[in-house]
């Protein structure tokens, strides 16, 4: 077999053969076909697109980009592990089919039509990977090269988005009358800016337009963009370029993926390619190319994939732990980083000023902020591809797992000066921050299972009575519950020491408090 038939060779087999086969949803068409069906007729059933990506994802990874870093690991039986080196680092050998976190990320993003941003060193092949995703949207090499927009100091708006026609600006009686040539890329349904951080401050406010609200505006004239997924990179991922990349730009990026180094033992790939000719971009095989419909399918298909509630309740308790800051605040609802951080009050000075909390057992003393909801929900939405990908129907504890730390990369920001990262075992995650946010989920499933929320969830007990309706609630029903709340509230505030998952227990029982109050409000004044 030649060397370019190998590059398009797309594996036959399964890639997941254990993978759950997927319920049939009804379609009216059903009704219409025949009830006998000839086998000489017949045709093979078309690939389900979920095992399209995973056919996607190993042509990437063995053919494409030479990422040999298997760093999403899962495990079907107790793994191998081995102790390496003076600091006896674990190297694990997964039991279970394992992911390069540099093509599997990025895939879930075309898959999601979300936001991926490459970081790492030049020629590590942050722009290929990018182009990579073009093609797989089915555009041709030339043009997603053509619409790649190229970060530079010189950058204008109009270079990003488009020039009104010379003419029309001279005999334009009114701005309705000035026609806008735009650039092609805006129209495309994915989207790369190579080297993002070396573009001006005020055209990263326009690509924040885009990004954020899809459309583009200039002279009065809108572009509605579709729906997309787009590529980003970066030299490095903490605002460093040419020009210091705004708050809002970054807060939009969804993942972050680093481009890991080379091994060289993997040199003899790079030698065919070279003697070949062969630019894995220029030779993507047709069967892993997605239409605009089967990318709206898989995206609407992703959405489907459940979340079982023992898992939203393990993201609420890791999520609880890192916005409360007691001293921050002289109101309850106001004890947060996030006001700190709007009161330019000087971090160590708040600090300082808490006392009684274990800051070495706190997760919330390792971080400077708090996460917000467009971090939940990339974060969900990422659970459910990466379940989706595998095969699954439902989100499992080890997809929120290997998912979490490229969602809130340069999301949570750590506090290095935290005991936490003074111990010497936790030296690495001053560095290694995927390996850190990871670490934390870990400790915070450990509390979580310590506490036996799953067992015993007295607040959710509550909710979920909520949560069934007031409709035929008495004065007298409506009377204990709110009393029940009280002694609960009670009960927290008793000797215990205030962490953030209780923090967030407390705000949660005023506010079902307050809505029973109203609501008994209501039924006296009925009579």
């Amino acid at each position: 077999m030649s060397p370019f038939n190998i590059f398009q060779r797309v594996s036959k087999a399964p890639t997941k053969p254990k993978a759950t086969p997927r319920a049939h949803q009804f379609d009216v068409a059903d009704l219409y076909q025949g009830p006998l069906e000839s086998s000489f007729d017949s045709k093979a059933p078309p690939l389900a697109l979920d095992e399209k990506l995973r056919q996607a994802y190993f042509w990437i990874v063995n053919s494409a980009i030479i990422s040999p870093h298997y760093d999403i690991e899962y495990n079907d039986a107790p793994p191998q592990s081995f102790a390496v080196g003076d600091n006896k680092r674990r190297l694990t050998l997964p039991s279970g089919q394992s992911y390069s976190s540099y093509v599997l990320m990025p895939l879930l993003t075309f898959a999601t039509r979300r936001k991926c941003l490459f970081v790492g060193g030049p020629g590590r092949g942050k722009t290929a990977s990018a182009i990579l995703m073009g093609v797989l949207a089915g555009y041709p090499v030339k043009d997603v090269r053509r619409a790649m927009q190229h970060g530079h100091p010189q950058m204008t708006i109009a270079d990003l988005l488009g020039n009104p026609l010379p003419a029309d600006l001279v005999n334009a009686q009114s701005m309705e009358d000035i026609r806008i040539a735009w650039r092609s890329w805006l129209g495309m349904r994915v989207k790369i800016i190579d080297e993002y951080n070396r573009i001006p401050t005020r055209t990263q406010s326009a690509l924040l337009t885009v990004m954020g609200d899809n459309y583009a505006e200039v002279f009065n004239h809108v572009f509605e963009c579709p729906d997309s997924a787009w590529y980003l990179t970066a030299n490095d991922d903490q605002g460093g370029g040419t020009y210091q990349v705004i708050e809002a730009l970054r807060d939009r990026i969804d993942v972050i993926v680093q481009a890991l180094s080379f091994n060289p033992r993997f040199l003899n790939d790079l030698l065919v390619r070279i003697e070949e000719k062969v630019r894995p971009e220029e030779v993507v095989p047709q069967e892993i190319v997605f239409n605009e419909a089967e990318i709206d399918q898989m995206n609407d298909d992703i959405l489907a994939i459940e979340l079982p509630e023992p898992l939203r309740r393990r993201i609420e308790f890791f999520t609880s732990q890192f916005e409360m800051s007691e001293a921050a605040g002289a109101q309850f609802e106001y004890m947060t980083k996030d006001t700190a951080r709007l009161s330019a009050v000087e971090w160590a000075q708040l600090i300082a000023s808490e006392s009684g909390r274990d800051r070495l057992k706190d997760l919330g003393c390792q971080t400077l902020n708090g996460l917000s909801v467009r971090n939940l929900m990339t974060l969900i939405i990422y659970a459910k591809a990466l379940a989706y990908f595998r095969g699954n129907t439902a989100v499992e504890l080890e997809d929120l797992r290997q998912v979490l730390p490229f969602v809130l990369n340069d999301k949570l920001r750590p506090d290095h000066d935290a005991p936490f990262f003074a111990l010497p075992e936790n030296a690495a995650y001053r560095s290694d921050g995927i390996s850190w946010l990871r670490h934390m989920f870990d400790l915070s499933n450990a509390e979580y299972e310590r506490l036996r929320l799953d067992q015993d969830d007295p607040v959710g007990d509550l909710q979920r009575e909520f949560s069934q309706g007031l409709e035929g609630v008495n004065e007298s029903q409506t009377r204990t519950r709110i009393t029940k709340i009280e002694r609960l509230v009670a009960e927290f505030c008793k000797g215990r020491k205030l962490y953030g998952h209780l923090y967030d227990d407390l705000l949660k029982l005023k506010y079902l408090h307050q809505r029973y109050t109203n609501y008994l409000q209501w039924l006296r004044s009925q009579g």
